[in-house]
């Protein structure tokens, strides 16, 4: 990837500053496993609100791995900053991003690092444990810059399905009763896979960041994590019915529908007939 050198002045840094125990040690595995039923975009979980040591964001040229997130958020703020302008016809509001260590504590609740990177509409921050990207080359056999900037991309995907209003949809339509939640949540995160389509089709185009290889990259990446992969090697075995971000060749499709098409309007998850 060539991302150039604007680096996104939205990243936090909290990492090493830890995350106080809410209501003692019963009281906080219970909501680390409530996240943990709910990871990727977590449902807001009520707990008591505790002042944070102050963070900043991370010194330049410190930290290769935190540089390179900076460089993609500033490229999804570019991005999505003329998608906005020329499609939504208003202007984009841009997400923070919070680097931590282990758990953090947001306006949804109270995350480990087992929950993965997620992103809270409540505060409009994305949050992000860097570990992640080594369990990416590992564990899921998905290298390269373009897989860890997918995840970014992906995560700030939701951040624009809260300024469409797309998330207060959701919900109400959750409340009502209306498809299942199951189904919701699938059509949810594939649009967010559509969304990261869309910002690597403008990004390239305005600023030609890929290289050859890098869109493989990037599928490669939605392939390892999709439900049915994912259940197959921690189960053995798959149940479609309980899937939350859809298989991997539905976020594979949706991704690259949205490179290929490059619109907010190529992403209807929602009234997509089949996914």
């Amino acid at each position: 990837m060539r991302l150039g050198r604007d680096r996104s002045s939205n990243v936090e840094d909290r990492r090493g500053f830890g995350v106080p125990v809410v209501g003692g040690g019963i009281g906080a595995v219970v909501i680390a496993i409530l996240f943990l039923l709910f990871r990727g975009t977590p449902g807001q979980i009520d707990v008591p609100q505790q002042n944070q040591p102050s963070a900043g964001a991370p010194a330049a040229g410190a930290d290769p791995q935190a540089d390179f997130v900076s460089a993609v958020l500033a490229s999804t703020e570019t991005t999505w900053h003329d998608i906005f302008r020329t499609e939504v016809g208003r202007d984009y509001n841009e997400p923070k991003l919070v680097l931590f260590t282990d758990a953090v504590q947001s306006a949804c609740g109270i995350a480990q690092s087992a929950t993965g990177p997620f992103y809270c509409p409540e505060d409009q921050k994305v949050y992000l444990d860097l570990g992640f990207f080594r369990e990416l080359q590992d564990r899921f056999q998905a290298p390269g810059d373009f897989a860890r900037a997918y995840v970014v991309a992906h995560e700030v995907g939701h951040h624009v399905q809260t300024l469409l209003g797309i998330t207060d949809q959701v919900q109400n339509a959750r409340g009502q009763g209306r498809r299942g939640a199951s189904s919701l949540s699938v059509r949810t995160e594939l649009q967010a896979d559509c969304f990261a389509g869309v910002w690597a089709n403008h990004a390239d185009k305005m600023r030609h960041i890929l290289d050859p290889g890098d869109i493989e990259s990037g599928l490669n990446a939605a392939s390892a994590i999709g439900d049915d992969r994912l259940q197959r090697q921690t189960r053995g075995y798959v149940t479609p019915d309980s899937f939350t971000h859809g298989s991997s060749a539905q976020r594979v499709r949706w991704f690259k529908q949205g490179f290929n098409g490059g619109h907010i309007s190529d992403c209807d998850t929602f009234n997509s007939p089949s996914l």
